[in-house]
């Protein structure tokens, strides 16, 4: 299966969100002129246009404070708006290490404690969700990912994730906006730009990403999983934690799933269940 990639659009063409994108429609929103969010955050009308386009850098703190309440003096902002604007003007995180640099703090003991999660699933990623190291059951529930490396690659690319995920656009929608939020606090231009060119040639892909909407989490914590062995539904209760790494603080973390069968036990068609690649 191999999913359709939208004609008319280059594959080069898509850009990771900016400050002056989101900055102007705030504003717009809002009915707010740039005249007027200039005078009330005390900066010019031409600062805040050369912001919008893009012609000036990061904006200070300062400025965004004063930008932000202003806002949200006349409509308030939800806090996701509020965060995407502060990750974007450059106060989150600077750069991503490799994946590799990241494999090399996954101990032989936190490998060893992948195994004592079994029969639950278990994994560490990183912040862009690139698998690190798994145990049997994680892998199981997501074959192929841990060769594709990361979720949107696989969810994406592979034609098992449509099986295995039962809300599968539900899941890839959640991804999508998740990354959004991701590159806003990363400001690792160089690796979102080199992304997203890979993702671009999706179509569903560059629909989401097309809708601009930011998310800092999942929006519910049960992920529903069609398990291809006993051919039912499984609801995997979905936890993360941040794991300790001097060298990369905040970068990995451990992801628990706890399964229980759906409440419907649902019995999936074995003729739709296959276990192999098709390219």
């Amino acid at each position: 299966m191999v999913l359709s990639v939208k004609p008319n659009r280059d594959f080069d063409d898509l850009r990771p969100p900016t400050f002056g994108l989101l900055l102007r429609k705030l504003r717009d929103a809002r009915s707010v002129s740039r005249e007027r969010l200039a005078f009330n955050a005390g900066v010019s009308a031409s600062y805040i246009s050369h912001l919008e386009k893009g012609d000036r850098g990061h904006p200070t703190r300062e400025v965004v404070d004063a930008l932000l309440r202003y806002l949200d003096r006349i409509d308030p902002l939800s806090a996701v708006e509020r965060r995407h604007l502060l990750d974007l003007a450059g106060l989150g995180v600077t750069d991503f290490p490799t994946v590799e640099q990241l494999r090399t703090e996954i101990t032989e003991d936190m490998r060893r404690a992948l195994d004592l999660h079994e029969p639950n699933l278990a994994a560490y990623v990183d912040t862009r969700w690139n698998v690190l190291a798994c145990n049997a059951s994680y892998a199981q529930a997501f074959p192929g990912l841990q060769q594709d490396v990361n979720i949107l690659r696989w969810l994406l690319g592979n034609p098992l994730a449509r099986e295995v995920m039962k809300d599968w656009e539900e899941e890839v929608r959640v991804t999508v906006h998740w990354l959004r939020g991701l590159i806003a606090g990363s400001g690792d231009t160089a690796w979102s730009l080199e992304f997203l060119s890979e993702l671009g040639r999706f179509g569903l892909f560059r629909e989401m990403w097309d809708e601009g909407i930011a998310a800092y989490g999942r929006p519910r914590s049960i992920m529903h999983l069609n398990d291809t062995i006993a051919g039912r539904c499984r609801a995997i209760a979905v936890q993360m934690f941040s794991v300790f790494s001097a060298a990369y603080p905040n970068q990995i973390q451990i992801f628990l799933g706890i399964p229980t069968w759906c409440s419907d036990a649902e019995i999936l068609d074995p003729g739709h269940l296959r276990m192999t690649r098709d390219d």
